[in-house]
């Protein structure tokens, strides 16, 4: 092989890296929140341009806040399977260059926001940034409480695009924060159980991790998935929404519930995963309603 082509495998792989810094899975569904927190938000007709702008400023603090993650969590990665081969674990980025990287995207993130959509939307990117890192990624190695700590700044992106929409925060951007509060609980503690093993061997004490028998993990995920039936009918009681959504985000949470009390009629890893799948086909369906079905101000 060429010098030429080892340097282009060389920098095509590093690019690789960098964009596996920012989890971009876990940055669309930022985005996709974000997004929908802003229409439900405008009054009158949606400015397009500044729903780019409220998009791509939290993207930006999204990636950033990723490879920051990625950084503090560089030593546990190398004992989970599923994170040994990262770009820090595996070597293909050194721990300096996440930093210097996550950063940037941070810090322009919450400038492009606080210049296209306002201070408010730019502070609630600060805040979901810094409480996610010094408060969630810590707290993990110390408590079970830690997903409940990491569900504050998880459900946020609705209210930052709320806050750049309308210029301030009030029930509907509350109820937002509400549902994707609640809706992370079966989302992650799926997730938790299949992976308990690697949590484990991290040291990393997500609940599934020292609830042995599961008992405790379906019970919350349960509990959690019937409040969010009525959680995710607030919309329409506020009167942001009509009776199509009030129905459909009865049918939609209802038939989580039901994949919900089905994964934990056995608590196997398969279940779990369908489980897993089912929480991210939900929200996208529910949100979808919501601005489909939204009530013009």
């Amino acid at each position: 092989m060429s010098t030429a082509q080892t340097t282009q495998m060389t920098l095509a792989s590093r690019a690789g890296a960098y964009v596996t810094l920012t989890k971009p899975d876990v940055s669309l569904l930022v985005l996709m929140t974000t997004a929908a927190g802003y229409y439900m938000g405008a009054r009158g007709p949606v400015d397009w341009l500044r729903l780019a702008h409220t998009v791509f400023g939290t993207m930006l603090i999204a990636a950033g806040t990723a490879a920051l993650n990625h950084y503090i969590e560089r030593e546990s990665d190398r004992f989970m399977r599923r994170t040994a081969s990262r770009p820090l674990p595996s070597g293909l980025l050194q721990p300096m260059e996440a930093l210097v990287f996550g950063v940037a995207l941070a810090v322009a993130g919450a400038a492009d926001l606080w210049v296209s959509s306002g201070w408010l939307a730019s502070a609630l990117g600060v805040i979901t940034c810094l409480s996610y890192l010094l408060a969630y990624t810590p707290l993990k190695k110390k408590t079970v409480w830690a997903t409940f700590v990491g569900a504050f700044p998880g459900a946020v992106p609705p209210m930052i695009g709320w806050a750049a929409a309308a210029g301030s925060l009030d029930r509907g951007a509350w109820a937002l924060f509400a549902i994707l509060f609640l809706w992370q609980f079966p989302h992650f503690h799926a997730i938790a159980w299949m992976y308990r093993e690697d949590y484990s061997r991290a040291g990393i004490l997500m609940l599934p991790v020292v609830d042995k028998d599961g008992t405790r993990t379906f019970r919350q995920i349960i509990l959690t998935a019937i409040g969010l039936i009525g959680i995710s009918l607030l919309p329409s009681i506020l009167g942001l929404t009509g009776v199509l959504y009030f129905f459909g985000a009865l049918v939609v949470s209802t038939g989580l519930l039901q994949v919900c009390l089905w994964a934990a009629s056995s608590k196997s890893n398969l279940r779990a995963k369908w489980l897993m799948h089912a929480t991210v086909l939900h929200i996208p369906l529910l949100l979808g309603l919501m601005m489909y079905d939204k009530v013009v101000r």
